[in-house]
Formats: structure tokens, C-alpha cells, sequence
């Protein structure tokens, strides 16, 4: 098994105890679900991968990316629902 080298760690503990390593991670052509959002923000909140590189590996904008994670802080992992999205926006 080949292990890339990276400068960060390779897993990191989030605070409800679930291990998260670079394999949860989505693929790069992923279709996106919540949990998926969900994961790449933690993924960046918890020095799994840097902002930069998941907004260039996502191909996501920076104002994007920052949607999903005052989505998260706010209302929590639900708010990230598209079918939800209109009763968490402010207009």
C-alpha cells in the first residue's frame, strides 16, 4: 500500500470521537450531499487539509466554501441540505 507524503497529519480525531483520515475524504468528482460538505469543512477546521487546498482540489470558491462552514457553525450539519438551504439564508 502506498501512503502519500504529507505535511499535516494523516487523521485527526474530531470531538464526537470519529477518526478522520485523507480516505473519508470525497473524490475529487463528487456529487455533493451534506456529509460530504460536511466532511471537507472539518477536514480544514481540524488541520486535516489547509482551506487552499480543498478549495482548489474541489474546485470550490472561496465564498463557497465559507457557506458551508457559517452554515455548520450556525445551524449545523443540516443546514448544508439544498432541499433546507431557504429556511437557513438570510435575505
Amino acid at each position: 500500500m502506498y501512503l502519500r507524503k504529507t505535511a499535516g497529519p494523516r487523521t485527526v480525531t474530531l470531538p464526537n470521537g470519529t477518526v478522520l483520515s485523507y480516505a473519508d475524504l470525497p473524490p475529487v468528482d463528487t456529487r455533493w450531499v451534506a456529509s460530504r460538505k460536511a466532511t471537507v469543512v472539518y477536514a480544514v477546521e481540524y488541520d486535516l487539509i489547509t482551506r487552499k487546498e480543498a478549495i482548489e482540489r474541489y474546485g470550490l470558491s472561496d465564498e463557497e466554501f465559507e457557506s458551508w462552514r457559517r452554515a455548520i457553525e450556525k445551524h449545523g450539519i443540516h443546514a448544508l441540505r439544498v432541499t433546507t438551504l431557504q429556511n437557513y439564508r438570510q435575505f
